[in-house]
Formats: C-alpha cells, structure tokens, sequence
C-alpha cells in the first residue's frame, strides 16, 4: 500500500462498492462510512479487503462527528492523512410533490446534502493541516434537469453543485481541490428495478444508447484525485453517456 488514503461514504454497494475496489487497486488505504451494521455480509467482504469500516448515520452530525474523530485519532497514532473523501452516500424517497411527506423531504435532504457538507466540514478541517486534498461529491443528472417524482432528490442534487463551487472557492487557496461528478443513468440495482418502459425511454435519451457502469464513476474519480488533474476544481462534470 502507498501513503494515500480515501475514505468513501456509502461505500458498501452499488458505485460506491466500484469506487472502494478501484481505489484498492491503486494501492490506497480505503477507509468507509456506511449504515450497515458491523455483522451485515456486505461490510464483512469489505474488511476482507482490509478495508476500514466505520457505522455511521450521514444524516446525523453527531454521528459523523464521532467517526470523524475516532478516524482521525487513529490518524495521528499512524502518523497518516486522509487524502480523498469521495461523497457518495445517497437515498431517494420518490413521489410526487403533491403527495411528498416532509418525513421524506427531510431523509433525503439530510442524507444527501447535509451529510455531504457536514462530512466535508470534517475533511476541509484536517486537510489544511496537510495543506492538501481531494474532495469529491457525487450528483446527479437531475440537478440539471429535474425529474418528475424527485423533487427532493433533485434538489438535493442541484444543493451539492453548488456547495461544491462554494466550497471550491473557499479552499482552493489551501490546496484543496473540490468536484462533483454528475452520472446519468448508471447501472445499479436501483436502475434495475425499473420498467422495460422507462429504461428504453432512458436509453433513447443517451448517445451512447447504453447505460454507464459503476467503473466510469470510479475510473473519473481515479483519475481526479490522480495528481494529473490538480488545475481542475469546483467543477460539475457531467457523466452522461450524452444525455441532453
């Protein structure tokens, strides 16, 4: 293992399990926040990767507090930084706005915006100490466009584009180098579960006329954090497979 350290939110399934094994691959120590419990099959093939885990509720501050320091304690006795954090941990609470419930309003408002900054917030604090980092956050396609039956999720979304220009503005003077990563459809077990109607609607909108693979989100997160993209930051890029 190199001296790089990532740590992933969400990174038990689906991209962020893709962002955990690509990251291993390059030889990074790979810390995760997640909600699933120690014992869960998912995190038990996680830690057989050496992989750090962390149980903790984006959505609560506290809780992301109280890992961000037990991180950060075993940090200093390793004499080790973190390097990366990657905001991938996500929800969706579907309907339509008519018949939305503020229970599910504020989930997804918790989870995907307020638990990106606040995990951000923890991050910025220690990489000024090392006078360098990485921070990237994942959006969505719908932050641009909207989508019917997600106006949380979308506005969630469209909140951490601009808290990453906002962010980028403020760090960037400490070497901190900040991006969003908006895919369009990627296929997970989310995008699995939909209509035959939906995804050929999906795909007629794509010039590719595929979906993408967890990979591509790695892969454009490999290559941000590499070093050899260091002048890019308070980016949203856009991962769409030329959806317009």
């Amino acid at each position: 293992m190199n001296d790089f350290t990532s740590l992933i939110t969400g990174g038990c399934g689906g991209i962020g399990k893709s962002i955990v094994e690509k990251l291993l691959k390059r030889g990074d120590n790979v810390v995760v926040f997640d909600c699933l419990s120690v014992e869960s099959e998912q995190v038990k093939d996680l830690k057989k990767l050496d992989v750090f885990y962390f149980q903790v509720d984006i959505s609560n501050v506290e809780s992301i507090k109280n890992a961000f320091s037990k991180l950060f304690d075993f940090f200093k006795s390793q004499n080790r930084f973190l390097d990366l954090l990657v905001n991938n941990a996500g929800v969706i609470r579907d309907n339509f706005a008519i018949r939305m419930t503020e229970q599910d309003w504020d989930f997804v408002l918790d989870v995907n915006l307020k638990g990106t900054f606040f995990c951000a917030q923890q991050a910025i604090k220690h990489m000024m100490k090392n006078k360098k980092g990485y921070i990237i956050n994942l959006s969505s396609v719908v932050s641009h466009s909207g989508n019917p039956g997600q106006a949380n999720y979308a506005a969630s979304k469209a909140g951490i584009n601009a808290l990453t220009k906002t962010l980028a503005q403020e760090y960037s003077g400490r070497n901190i180098l900040i991006n969003a990563i908006a895919p369009g459809f990627i296929k997970t077990a989310m995008t699995e579960r939909l209509s035959k109607e939906i995804k050929e609607f999906a795909l007629s909108r794509i010039g590719l006329k595929r979906f993408g693979d967890p990979s591509d989100v790695a892969n454009l997160i490999e290559f941000l954090s590499s070093g050899k993209a260091d002048y890019i930051t308070g980016q949203i890029i856009d991962l769409n497979g030329g959806m317009f």
